[in-house]
């Protein structure tokens, strides 16, 4: 247990692409009766461009920056369900905000499991690679140690969005109690 009292008001879904973010948090949220923020949706809002364009026209770095700038507003949520960029945690700035105020959980997938989900959908500028596959594998391996850092694991192999959220919602009642 940890020692120092955490104020849990929020839930923060973390992890890499495919693993069902978008989906496990909208699910979790209409259970809680929380708002819902994914936080690509929110750049893309705040920016006016795709992620694939701010990647494109501005770089990855702007759009790390454009990441940290909504953690930091995130911060001042309540009741609130977040769904994070696959790469957002990597910055141990962006996870520490993130546990000061929310439950991290860390949606986990195989390589394998993520290209086949997300190898039809063409919005994924890190999958504009000659071997898409390889890059997933690469990007875990980079990854993971951030991913580790969640508070909660869960895996969503060869599960249903319904059930994970049902799992990601028990863990985030325990955590409150």
């Amino acid at each position: 247990m940890m020692s120092d009292v955490r104020h849990i008001h929020n839930l923060a879904l973390v992890g890499f692409m495919g693993t069902g973010k978008s989906s496990v948090g909208r699910l979790a949220a209409e259970q809680l009766g929380f708002a819902f923020i994914d936080t690509d949706d929110w750049i893309e809002h705040e920016v006016g461009r795709t992620i694939p364009e701010i990647f494109a026209l501005q770089g990855e770095a702007a759009f790390r920056q454009y990441e940290r700038d909504v953690v930091n507003a995130l911060s001042a949520r309540r009741d609130t369900v977040i769904a994070t960029g696959g790469g957002l945690v990597v910055d141990p700035s962006n996870l520490a905000s993130l546990k000061s105020h929310s439950l991290v959980v860390c949606l986990w997938a195989s390589p394998e499991t993520v290209w086949e989900r997300v190898r039809g959908q063409t919005h994924r500028p890190l999958l504009q690679a000659p071997d898409p596959p390889g890059k997933i594998r690469e990007l875990l391996e980079l990854r993971g140690p951030a991913y580790r850092q969640a508070d909660v694991l869960v895996n969503t192999e060869f599960r249903s969005s319904k059930d994970v959220a049902q799992q990601v919602l028990h863990q985030f009642s325990v955590a409150r109690t």
